[in-house]
């Protein structure tokens, strides 16, 4: 199989760069289109339209409806286009930026991610997680190329809620595990081959990096401070584990995470919250997890806050039955559970779901 590595065109990170986006803006496009919610523009919508302003750019300002339906795609794509825009912008979280990627694509335009919250690795990458009405995971769909231009102010990230970062670390902490699941299968990645030697050193610095200083970071964040780790895990949540998960490959810990927005209890839930959980899951799958990497993982996941126990999902005394719709997903035809180098069954998947939140409730109860 040949090997690929995809990325954006353009990565930059930093405290106030947000500031130039204007230039940067200019340098790629004349008409740009801003997608965004009234929270968002409320917190960094002066600093945009000035500096595009500032740029002789004037934008489209639209407004994010709140979740990446197709629908939604559809309707900013026909704004752009009856608007004659040529990028698209999207400004917020992951669901804004993947209908601005998708409503780029379906415009014949570029393509700009600007992420005000560090929760997961939609930034870099060539895809849109599509949702339906009822916030529920109905698949992804790559569009081929990445966004043009990846820019990531590292003071607006700070400032952001706690829990957010927080997702980012659970969403980065599954590249490597799952990455290195696959290149032991020599599995294809979302990149269209099998894995690069790039992309695998680039999941297991994402991994190296969270261990060492994620827990530094989310104390940083909790003050809103700027500081050496915070810029680390940020590059980690959102550059290397994008370029990880995309060019590396991915497994049963986000086939988890994405099936657990069918239960009305895990509503709350950011993705990143539902790949932590499906991460411990995975490991409780693999017989090659040594106990001491595993304990590790879910002693930081613990320390960092993110969910290891079915209670800590908001599934406390879910019954087995309840389990199956995910288990059948999993372990049926199709599912990237496929691509570890052993038999994965509807039923070796719910059993490892229960013995992770056992090994999670056990692992709470020493940290106490």
């Amino acid at each position: 199989m040949k090997a690929v590595l995809i990325a954006p065109r353009k990565y930059v990170q930093g405290p106030g760069v947000l500031g130039e986006i204007g230039e940067m803006v200019k340098a790629l496009a004349a008409k740009p289109l801003v997608l965004w919610d009234d929270k968002v523009k409320g917190i960094v919508g002066q600093t945009v339209l000035d500096s595009l302003a500032a740029a002789d750019l004037e934008a489209f300002d639209v407004h994010f409806e709140g979740d990446s339906t197709k629908a939604e795609a559809e309707r900013v794509a026909k704004i752009a286009a009856d608007g004659g825009a040529d990028v698209a912008i999207g400004v917020g979280g992951g669901k804004t930026l993947d209908t601005a990627k998708a409503a780029a694509h379906q415009a014949g335009i570029k393509m700009i991610t600007v992420p005000t919250i560090a929760s997961n690795d939609s930034p870099t990458s060539s895809y849109t997680v599509w949702y339906d009405e009822e916030g529920n995971c109905t698949g992804f769909e790559s569009w081929g190329r990445n966004p043009d231009l990846v820019l990531v102010d590292t003071c607006v990230i700070a400032a952001g809620p706690v829990e957010a970062f927080v997702a980012g670390m659970g969403d980065a902490l599954g590249t490597w595990v799952e990455a290195d699941a696959c290149y032991k299968t020599r599995a294809g990645n979302l990149a269209g081959g099998s894995a690069t030697m790039a992309a695998m050193a680039i999941a297991r610095l994402c991994y190296d990096v969270l261990m060492e200083h994620g827990i530094e970071a989310r104390r940083a964040v909790e003050r809103s401070i700027v500081t050496p780790s915070v810029e680390k895990v940020v590059e980690a949540n959102v550059l290397l584990s994008g370029l990880g998960f995309e060019s590396g490959g991915v497994a049963t810990a986000h086939m988890i995470a994405n099936c657990l927005p069918s239960f009305p209890e895990c509503h709350h839930l950011m993705h990143g919250h539902e790949v932590g959980f499906g991460v411990i899951s995975q490991m409780c799958l693999d017989d090659e997890i040594s106990t001491a990497e595993r304990n590790a993982i879910v002693d930081f996941e613990i320390a960092v806050g993110l969910p290891v126990t079915f209670a800590d999902l908001g599934l406390a005394g879910v019954e087995r039955g309840r389990l199956q719709g995910i288990g059948d997903i999993c372990g049926g035809e199709g599912s990237l559970c496929a691509n570890h180098p052993f038999d994965v069954t509807p039923d070796s998947i719910i059993d490892a779901m229960i013995a992770a939140d056992a090994l999670g409730t056990e692992r709470k109860a020493l940290a106490q």
